[in-house]
Protein backbone atom coordinates (compact mmCIF):
# COMPACT_ATOMS: atom_id res chain seq x y z
CA UNK A 1 0.00 0.00 0.00
CA UNK A 2 1.70 3.70 -0.82
CA UNK A 3 2.03 6.19 1.49
CA UNK A 4 -0.60 7.91 0.05
CA UNK A 5 -3.47 5.48 0.06
CA UNK A 6 -2.37 4.60 3.89
CA UNK A 7 -3.00 8.09 4.95
CA UNK A 8 -6.29 7.60 3.38
CA UNK A 9 -7.42 4.73 4.89
CA UNK A 10 -6.05 6.18 8.04
CA UNK A 11 -8.46 8.93 7.72
CA UNK A 12 -11.35 6.87 6.82
CA UNK A 13 -10.66 4.85 10.21
CA UNK A 14 -10.65 8.07 12.08
CA UNK A 15 -13.93 9.11 10.84
CA UNK A 16 -15.29 6.06 10.65
CA UNK A 17 -14.46 5.40 14.95
CA UNK A 18 -15.50 9.20 15.28
CA UNK A 19 -19.03 8.88 13.56
CA UNK A 20 -19.93 5.85 15.34
CA UNK A 21 -18.08 5.59 18.61
CA UNK A 22 -17.16 1.85 17.79
CA UNK A 23 -13.67 0.12 18.16
CA UNK A 24 -10.73 0.67 15.40
CA UNK A 25 -11.08 -3.27 15.04
CA UNK A 26 -14.96 -3.12 14.24
CA UNK A 27 -14.20 0.12 11.98
CA UNK A 28 -11.95 -1.89 9.63
CA UNK A 29 -13.98 -4.73 9.54
CA UNK A 30 -17.06 -2.46 8.36
CA UNK A 31 -14.61 -0.35 5.98
CA UNK A 32 -12.75 -3.57 4.74
CA UNK A 33 -16.13 -4.94 3.65
CA UNK A 34 -17.53 -1.66 2.19
CA UNK A 35 -14.81 0.03 1.05
CA UNK A 36 -16.37 3.62 1.16
CA UNK A 37 -16.68 5.52 4.74
CA UNK A 38 -20.11 6.22 3.52
CA UNK A 39 -21.52 2.86 3.07
CA UNK A 40 -19.53 1.56 5.77
CA UNK A 41 -21.66 3.96 8.41
CA UNK A 42 -24.95 3.20 6.89
CA UNK A 43 -24.04 -0.48 7.40
CA UNK A 44 -22.76 0.03 11.20
CA UNK A 45 -26.27 1.65 12.25
CA UNK A 46 -28.19 -1.51 9.82
CA UNK A 47 -26.48 -3.38 12.38
CA UNK A 48 -28.46 -4.25 15.59
CA UNK A 49 -25.36 -6.19 16.91
CA UNK A 50 -22.72 -3.52 15.99
CA UNK A 51 -24.51 -0.79 17.87
CA UNK A 52 -25.06 -3.02 20.56
CA UNK A 53 -21.45 -3.77 20.91
CA UNK A 54 -20.03 0.07 20.92
CA UNK A 55 -18.48 0.94 24.37
CA UNK A 56 -16.49 3.43 25.46
CA UNK A 57 -12.39 2.33 25.21
CA UNK A 58 -10.66 1.62 28.07
CA UNK A 59 -8.20 4.33 27.33
CA UNK A 60 -10.39 6.85 26.89
CA UNK A 61 -10.69 9.58 29.98
CA UNK A 62 -14.62 9.55 31.39
CA UNK A 63 -16.14 12.14 30.85
CA UNK A 64 -15.34 15.86 32.82
CA UNK A 65 -17.81 16.99 35.70
CA UNK A 66 -16.07 20.38 35.84
CA UNK A 67 -16.04 21.07 31.84
CA UNK A 68 -19.73 19.91 31.73
CA UNK A 69 -20.31 22.33 34.34
CA UNK A 70 -18.56 25.31 32.84
CA UNK A 71 -20.66 24.62 29.31
CA UNK A 72 -23.86 24.31 31.56
CA UNK A 73 -22.99 27.63 32.96
CA UNK A 74 -22.09 29.22 29.99
CA UNK A 75 -26.11 28.32 28.87
CA UNK A 76 -27.45 28.72 31.84
CA UNK A 77 -29.88 31.26 32.55
CA UNK A 78 -28.19 34.73 34.23
CA UNK A 79 -30.90 34.85 36.86
CA UNK A 80 -32.04 31.22 37.83
CA UNK A 81 -30.19 27.78 38.20
CA UNK A 82 -31.74 25.92 34.54
CA UNK A 83 -31.04 26.37 31.14
CA UNK A 84 -33.81 28.01 29.23
CA UNK A 85 -34.58 29.38 25.88
CA UNK A 86 -31.88 31.18 25.07
CA UNK A 87 -29.34 29.41 26.74
CA UNK A 88 -30.98 25.95 24.28
CA UNK A 89 -30.96 28.46 21.29
CA UNK A 90 -27.01 29.46 21.97
CA UNK A 91 -26.66 25.42 22.59
CA UNK A 92 -27.94 24.66 19.49
CA UNK A 93 -25.88 27.39 17.69
CA UNK A 94 -22.64 25.84 19.29
CA UNK A 95 -23.80 22.47 18.17
CA UNK A 96 -24.70 23.92 14.72
CA UNK A 97 -27.97 21.69 14.85
CA UNK A 98 -31.62 23.24 14.17
CA UNK A 99 -33.46 24.03 17.17
CA UNK A 100 -36.61 21.70 15.39
CA UNK A 101 -34.21 18.93 14.60
CA UNK A 102 -35.71 15.89 15.85
CA UNK A 103 -32.72 14.51 17.04
CA UNK A 104 -33.09 17.46 19.90
CA UNK A 105 -36.34 14.95 21.24
CA UNK A 106 -33.36 12.17 21.42
CA UNK A 107 -31.00 14.96 23.55
CA UNK A 108 -33.69 15.84 25.66
CA UNK A 109 -34.54 12.06 26.45
CA UNK A 110 -31.03 11.44 27.54
CA UNK A 111 -30.60 14.46 29.53
CA UNK A 112 -34.39 14.15 31.24
CA UNK A 113 -35.17 18.02 30.26
CA UNK A 114 -38.38 18.17 32.21
CA UNK A 115 -39.81 20.99 29.49
CA UNK A 116 -39.40 22.22 26.03
CA UNK A 117 -36.20 24.02 26.18
CA UNK A 118 -35.41 23.63 29.52
CA UNK A 119 -32.41 22.04 30.95
CA UNK A 120 -31.52 21.38 34.70
CA UNK A 121 -27.67 20.48 35.74
CA UNK A 122 -28.55 17.16 37.25
CA UNK A 123 -29.85 15.76 33.73
CA UNK A 124 -27.23 17.90 32.03
CA UNK A 125 -23.98 16.54 33.73
CA UNK A 126 -24.95 12.70 34.42
CA UNK A 127 -27.00 12.79 30.38
CA UNK A 128 -23.36 14.08 28.66
CA UNK A 129 -21.54 11.40 30.81
CA UNK A 130 -23.86 8.66 29.85
CA UNK A 131 -23.28 10.09 26.46
CA UNK A 132 -19.44 10.36 27.14
CA UNK A 133 -19.16 13.63 25.98
CA UNK A 134 -17.59 16.70 27.77
CA UNK A 135 -17.28 19.07 24.81
CA UNK A 136 -18.80 20.48 21.81
CA UNK A 137 -17.31 18.86 19.31
CA UNK A 138 -17.81 15.55 20.92
CA UNK A 139 -21.27 16.45 21.18
CA UNK A 140 -21.92 17.15 17.25
CA UNK A 141 -20.38 13.78 16.81
CA UNK A 142 -22.87 12.19 19.53
CA UNK A 143 -25.43 14.21 17.76
CA UNK A 144 -25.09 12.37 14.57
CA UNK A 145 -24.84 8.74 16.31
CA UNK A 146 -28.22 9.37 18.09
CA UNK A 147 -30.13 10.39 15.05
CA UNK A 148 -28.94 7.19 13.12
CA UNK A 149 -29.70 5.28 16.79
CA UNK A 150 -33.74 7.11 16.82
CA UNK A 151 -34.24 6.48 13.14
CA UNK A 152 -32.92 2.96 13.11
CA UNK A 153 -34.17 1.35 16.64
CA UNK A 154 -37.44 0.85 17.41
CA UNK A 155 -37.17 0.47 21.33
CA UNK A 156 -35.33 3.37 21.62
CA UNK A 157 -37.96 5.32 19.02
CA UNK A 158 -39.88 4.17 21.61
CA UNK A 159 -38.48 5.91 24.56
CA UNK A 160 -38.05 9.23 23.14
CA UNK A 161 -41.40 9.33 22.04
CA UNK A 162 -42.38 8.40 25.39
CA UNK A 163 -40.77 11.05 26.55
CA UNK A 164 -41.86 13.40 24.33
CA UNK A 165 -45.05 13.41 25.78
CA UNK A 166 -44.17 14.41 29.37
CA UNK A 167 -41.96 16.95 27.34
CA UNK A 168 -43.77 18.87 26.03
CA UNK A 169 -46.99 18.86 27.94
CA UNK A 170 -47.79 22.03 29.95
CA UNK A 171 -46.54 21.85 33.86
CA UNK A 172 -49.76 20.15 35.73
CA UNK A 173 -51.38 19.33 32.49
CA UNK A 174 -52.85 15.24 32.24
CA UNK A 175 -53.11 15.37 28.47
CA UNK A 176 -51.07 16.77 25.25
CA UNK A 177 -52.63 20.36 23.14
CA UNK A 178 -54.00 18.60 20.01
CA UNK A 179 -51.91 21.34 17.96
CA UNK A 180 -48.68 20.65 20.07
CA UNK A 181 -49.40 16.91 19.77
CA UNK A 182 -49.34 17.32 15.97
CA UNK A 183 -46.70 19.42 15.80
CA UNK A 184 -44.55 16.49 17.21
CA UNK A 185 -46.08 14.02 15.27
CA UNK A 186 -45.21 15.72 12.47
CA UNK A 187 -41.28 15.63 13.76
CA UNK A 188 -41.51 11.98 14.73
CA UNK A 189 -43.56 9.98 12.55
CA UNK A 190 -42.11 10.69 9.20
CA UNK A 191 -38.54 10.43 10.82
CA UNK A 192 -39.56 6.91 12.52
CA UNK A 193 -41.13 5.54 8.89
CA UNK A 194 -38.49 7.23 6.66
CA UNK A 195 -35.34 5.21 8.38
CA UNK A 196 -37.13 2.70 9.22
CA UNK A 197 -37.86 2.24 13.30
CA UNK A 198 -41.90 2.44 12.18
CA UNK A 199 -40.88 -0.59 9.81
CA UNK A 200 -44.52 -2.18 9.37
CA UNK A 201 -44.77 -5.06 11.20
CA UNK A 202 -47.82 -8.25 11.71
CA UNK A 203 -50.09 -7.58 14.24
CA UNK A 204 -49.55 -9.63 16.99
CA UNK A 205 -51.28 -13.12 17.40
CA UNK A 206 -53.45 -14.02 20.43
CA UNK A 207 -50.97 -15.99 21.82
CA UNK A 208 -48.69 -13.45 21.81
CA UNK A 209 -50.31 -10.91 23.92
CA UNK A 210 -48.74 -11.52 27.23
CA UNK A 211 -44.83 -11.45 25.78
CA UNK A 212 -43.59 -7.57 25.67
CA UNK A 213 -40.50 -8.64 24.04
CA UNK A 214 -40.48 -6.73 20.87
CA UNK A 215 -36.58 -7.17 20.51
CA UNK A 216 -37.55 -10.40 18.09
CA UNK A 217 -40.41 -9.02 16.28
CA UNK A 218 -39.36 -9.61 12.52
CA UNK A 219 -40.68 -6.84 9.88
CA UNK A 220 -43.24 -7.68 7.72
CA UNK A 221 -42.58 -6.89 3.98
CA UNK A 222 -45.02 -9.04 2.34
CA UNK A 223 -48.12 -6.15 2.79
CA UNK A 224 -48.11 -2.54 3.17
CA UNK A 225 -48.61 -0.44 6.07
CA UNK A 226 -49.08 2.47 7.41
CA UNK A 227 -49.23 5.56 4.37
CA UNK A 228 -47.27 8.97 4.80
CA UNK A 229 -50.88 10.17 4.09
CA UNK A 230 -52.58 9.38 6.58
CA UNK A 231 -50.80 11.15 9.38
CA UNK A 232 -52.49 13.63 7.77
CA UNK A 233 -55.94 12.00 7.61
CA UNK A 234 -55.14 10.97 11.78
CA UNK A 235 -54.64 14.97 11.96
CA UNK A 236 -57.92 16.28 10.05
CA UNK A 237 -59.61 13.41 12.10
CA UNK A 238 -58.78 14.83 15.44
CA UNK A 239 -59.26 18.36 14.14
CA UNK A 240 -63.23 17.13 12.69
CA UNK A 241 -63.57 15.37 16.20
CA UNK A 242 -62.56 18.15 18.05
CA UNK A 243 -61.72 17.98 21.76
CA UNK A 244 -59.06 19.38 24.15
CA UNK A 245 -56.41 17.32 23.75
CA UNK A 246 -54.44 13.99 23.13
CA UNK A 247 -54.54 11.47 26.37
CA UNK A 248 -50.93 9.81 27.43
CA UNK A 249 -52.86 6.25 26.64
CA UNK A 250 -53.99 7.42 23.23
CA UNK A 251 -50.53 9.21 22.17
CA UNK A 252 -48.67 5.91 23.66
CA UNK A 253 -50.62 2.98 21.80
CA UNK A 254 -50.88 5.08 18.46
CA UNK A 255 -46.84 4.42 18.11
CA UNK A 256 -48.14 0.56 18.06
CA UNK A 257 -51.14 1.07 15.97
CA UNK A 258 -48.76 3.41 13.24
CA UNK A 259 -46.34 -0.04 13.26
CA UNK A 260 -49.01 -2.83 12.47
CA UNK A 261 -51.80 -1.07 10.50
CA UNK A 262 -52.13 -2.75 7.26
CA UNK A 263 -52.79 0.20 4.54
CA UNK A 264 -56.78 -0.76 4.08
CA UNK A 265 -56.92 -1.24 8.23
CA UNK A 266 -58.42 -4.68 7.48
CA UNK A 267 -56.74 -6.49 9.92
CA UNK A 268 -57.69 -3.79 12.54
CA UNK A 269 -59.60 -5.86 15.40
CA UNK A 270 -61.88 -3.85 16.87
CA UNK A 271 -62.04 -5.86 20.15
CA UNK A 272 -58.49 -4.96 21.05
CA UNK A 273 -57.61 -2.92 23.78
CA UNK A 274 -56.86 0.15 21.46
CA UNK A 275 -58.37 3.56 23.02
CA UNK A 276 -62.13 4.57 21.55
CA UNK A 277 -60.34 7.37 19.51
CA UNK A 278 -58.34 4.90 17.36
CA UNK A 279 -61.43 2.89 16.72
CA UNK A 280 -63.27 5.57 15.57
CA UNK A 281 -60.02 6.61 13.48
CA UNK A 282 -60.33 3.30 11.60
CA UNK A 283 -64.28 3.72 10.95
CA UNK A 284 -63.46 7.14 9.22
CA UNK A 285 -60.67 5.88 7.48
CA UNK A 286 -62.48 3.09 6.41
CA UNK A 287 -65.27 5.22 4.54
CA UNK A 288 -62.67 7.39 3.32
CA UNK A 289 -60.80 4.74 1.75
CA UNK A 290 -64.10 3.55 -0.18
CA UNK A 291 -64.91 6.67 -1.45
Amino acid sequence: MSKSSKGRSDEALTQFVGLTGASTKDAKKFLDKYKRLDLAVDAFFDDPNAMASVRRQPDTPAPSTSKLNTLFDKYKDPEGSDITINGTIQMCEDLEVDPEDVVLLAIAYELKSPRMGEWNKKGWVEGWKRIGCDNVVDMKIALTRLRNQLGSEYKYFQKVYGHTFDFARSEGARSLGLETAQAYWSLLLPYGLEQGALSHVAAPRDDDDDDDDDEDVEMDTSEEGWKSEYTDWWFEFLNEKGGKGVSKDTWSMFLDFVRTADAKFEKYDPEAAWPSTIDDFVDWAKIRLQS
